[in-house]
Formats: C-alpha cells, structure tokens, sequence
C-alpha cells in the first residue's frame, strides 16, 4: 500500500515549511527545494491552506507558511488533508453474502490500512525533522533545514 503522489507532495512541502519557520517561502522556492512540479504544489498548497495547515500571505514579501505547531501535526493530518486513506467498509465485489461483514482479504487489507493509518497517526513533522539519521527529510537536494 501506498500513498498517493499528492499526500507525498503535500508531506514533503509541509516539511519543508516547518524547517523553515521564520520565512514565508514561495511555491517557485519551495516547488525547487522539494522538487515538485510548480503547478502541482500550488493545487497542493490550496487544499492545506483550507485545512489550515499552511498559510498565504500575497505580495512581494508574502509566501506560504506552516500554520500548525509541527510537534502536535501528524503525517495522518497532513495526509487526510489533500487525499485520505481509503478504508474498506464493505464488500468492494458488492457480493451479498458479504453484505455485514469483510471476506478474510478484504479484511486483512483493511486492517493494514488502519495499521497505516495509526503509524501516521504517531508520527509528528516535528519527529521527522528531529530524527537522528545519515539522510535526513530533503537535504540531498542541496538545501538546509533550520
């Protein structure tokens, strides 16, 4: 299972953001930091802004920010903000015999996504960021977090 090309967009600038708190950054700076396509992240961008995850501010100086302290925001926040996770509730074959209940492959899928969706649950920006590893979020492309 994965997640989709937009939740991993939406992850990468959300991330970029929270390392960047004190800036108001623009979708042509952050669309190059994290490589995504300018367009693509601007459609991302918008649906976070909605959910207030980030925040605009138009003009020269105005940019994108992080609007949620990046400690209490989840992967599953930023996730189901621009494309939640699909969960089985009922027989995807419409068969009637499974009408009340999911066959055993359904069921196992199911309970794998919510296995998923309670990881991204645990799991804050601040953490990412904070993690001791050889590769941290982003910084093979060239550029520093804060």
């Amino acid at each position: 299972m994965t997640i989709s090309r937009t939740a991993e967009y939406a992850l990468r600038a959300v991330i970029w953001l929270a390392g960047h708190p004190t800036e108001a950054l623009g979708t042509k700076a952050i669309s190059d930091a994290v490589q995504i396509p300018p367009g693509y992240l601007s459609k991302v961008l918008q649906i976070l802004a909605r959910s207030g995850i980030v925040s605009s501010s138009p003009g020269r100086t105005g940019g994108f920010r992080l609007d949620r302290d990046p400690a209490s925001l989840s992967v599953l926040d930023v996730i189901s903000a621009v494309d939640p996770i699909q969960r089985i509730h009922a027989c995807p074959l419409h068969l009637k015999g499974h009408a009340n209940r999911l066959c055993p492959l359904h069921g196992r899928l199911d309970k794998a996504m919510g296995e998923m969706e309670d990881a991204f649950a645990r799991s804050t920006v601040a953490e990412l960021l904070a993690e001791e590893t050889t590769s941290p979020p982003l910084r093979e492309l060239g550029f520093d977090m804060v």
